[in-house]
């Protein structure tokens, strides 16, 4: 995909990867971007930049958790900006611990980084495939292919993320809908940070599996593999190893999960 002259949808667009591909989609050619975020100033300020570069942008308070919320970005975004060529659903949470976490833990995950793909694709798939095709970016984890020491809602969520990325691409690519998976490890997003300055485990997880990249890099790679329409997008390219590794022998790969978490949660 081509991206001059298209129109995108990016949630999470405020800050961090969301703001990253918002501003590269621009210096791109994107004929217009709609900034979806549930922080109302931060997307503002996000598109007033856009816009201020020359770039056509929308910054449209959004919701991602809840389908009426997400039906009308999609209502609104084309209504203002035109028919939508892509789409990523970006936004994402986290939410640290195991099976002890409370219900309404689990519930508030799994609206954002999973039922919010989920409401994306209800609202976008018939209005692509009426056109003849188009294109959704799930923004889901190294997490979701290996597993994210400290939170087990975290690694379930992107899972299923990358699971339903997975089933669309297969499922609605004769209708002309291509599909791209982006699942990077460490990234200087608020989102790690906080739960670094925190003292979260699980962030200092990630750090202790990797570089931590800037959200300008993996918009980059964003960037690239829809050039070439590839599924699976690694900015951490490393996580094809562990991957495969991973794959190759279960056993090996889990006592060295164990042995890394061990390391973090040491005093």
């Amino acid at each position: 995909m081509e991206l001059a002259g298209k129109v995108a949808v990016v949630t999470g667009g405020a800050s961090g990867i969301g703001a990253a591909l918002c501003r590269r989609f621009a210096v791109e050619g994107a004929a217009g971007v709609a900034v979806a975020d549930l922080d109302a100033e931060g997307g503002a300020a996000v598109a007033a930049e856009l816009a201020a570069s020359g770039t056509r942008a929308a910054a449209i308070t959004t919701d991602v958790a809840t389908e009426r919320s997400v039906t009308a970005l999609v209502e609104r975004a084309t209504a203002e900006l035109g028919p939508i060529d892509l789409f990523c659903a970006n936004a994402g949470v986290a939410v640290s611990g195991g099976v002890e976490v409370p219900d309404d833990g689990w519930q508030r995950i799994w609206s954002v980084n999973v039922m919010a793909h989920v409401y994306a694709a209800r609202a976008v798939i018939p209005r692509m495939a009426a056109r003849g095709g188009g294109y959704l970016l799930t923004t889901a984890s190294a997490a979701g292919l290996l597993t994210n020491l400290g939170s087990a809602p975290y690694s379930v969520t992107k899972h299923a993320a990358v699971a339903l990325a997975e089933w669309l691409s297969i499922t609605h690519a004769h209708e002309g809908i291509k599909v791209s998976c982006l699942c990077p490890q460490g990234v200087r997003t608020p989102l790690l940070l906080g739960g670094l300055a925190a003292g979260d485990p699980a962030g200092s997880s990630v750090l202790a599996s990797g570089a931590m990249l800037e959200p300008e890099d993996v918009a980059e790679a964003v960037v690239g593999a829809l050039a070439e329409e590839r599924f699976l997008i690694l900015p951490h390219p490393e996580v094809a190893d562990y991957v495969r590794h991973r794959a190759e022998d279960p056993e090996r790969w889990l006592r060295g999960m164990r042995r890394l978490w061990d390391e973090v949660r040491a005093p």
